[in-house]
């Protein structure tokens, strides 16, 4: 028996990197999937195409490409679930500021580029929970995740708005957990290892922190998006039940040199 049958997984930029590559995870365990992205008109044919493979495993595909910024667009799609389906919220929005903190006014980071930052990759992981909870679409054993990073507590070239909003996503993750246990959501938070994404690349000297990561890691290798979406699954599975409020490392150990 498919313990995910009739049930969805919403990924809130599931285009690409470790969004996409845990819809296909899941796709391939029988999990219907709701995409949320933001791609340009160019980028659609490849992704057309990802979803075109995963509808072929027989499972339900709804795609949005809007903003999931966007308050009125998170509760449009919402309505388009059905009630108490929703196993999974995966929050995967990589959108931010990598100015650094030094330089004229124009090229450092602003209180603005900040506030951007926070939301997008922060804040609006709970603006759709608990918008998730008021349309009453969670599932009875709901799983809440979404991905932190090392550079929450390190400091590299242009990471400072993104890891503020990390710090915030980590903390509202154990609020979340403490405070939605009642109801059933298990909120946690996956911290990758190096990984090379479309959203890493664009970070200042990602070079330098992939060579970095290769070295520090155990085994000798970067961390791999399907890595990450192996631990998405996991965590999705009844096994994982008693698993919230944490961050867990799907790094192959690279945090612990």
């Amino acid at each position: 028996m498919n313990e995910f049958e009739g049930q969805w997984a919403i990924i809130l930029g599931g285009s690409s990197g470790l969004g996409l590559a845990s819809a296909k995870k899941l796709a391939s365990h029988g999990m219907n999937l709701c995409l949320v992205h933001r791609d340009r008109k160019n980028a659609l044919p490849a992704f057309e195409k990802e979803v075109a493979t995963m509808k072929s495993r027989g499972i339900k595909i709804k795609t949005f490409n809007s903003n999931a910024l966007d308050d009125s667009v998170s509760s449009d799609i919402l309505e388009e679930l059905p009630k108490k389906s929703v196993r999974l919220l995966l929050h995967s929005i990589a959108k931010g500021s990598l100015k650094p903190m030094s330089g004229t006014s124009q090229e450092k980071l602003s209180i603005a580029d900040l506030k951007i930052t926070t939301h997008a990759m922060g804040l609006s992981w709970y603006q759709w929970a608990s918008l998730g909870i008021e349309k009453d679409v969670f599932a009875d054993n709901a799983r809440n995740i979404a991905f932190t990073s090392e550079g929450n507590n390190k400091v590299w070239k242009g990471y400072g708005a993104v890891s503020a909003a990390k710090s915030v996503l980590e903390s509202l993750m154990r609020q979340m957990a403490v405070e939605w246990a009642a109801i059933g959501i298990r909120s946690n938070c996956i911290q990758a290892g190096a990984t090379l994404t479309p959203s890493f690349e664009v970070i200042p000297g990602n070079e330098e922190i992939a060579e970095m990561g290769l070295k520090r890691n155990p085994f000798n290798r970067l961390t791999k998006p399907e890595d990450v979406a192996n631990v998405v699954y996991l965590l999705c599975k009844n096994e994982a039940d008693w698993i919230n409020g944490t961050i867990v490392k799907a790094d192959g150990g690279e945090s612990l040199r």
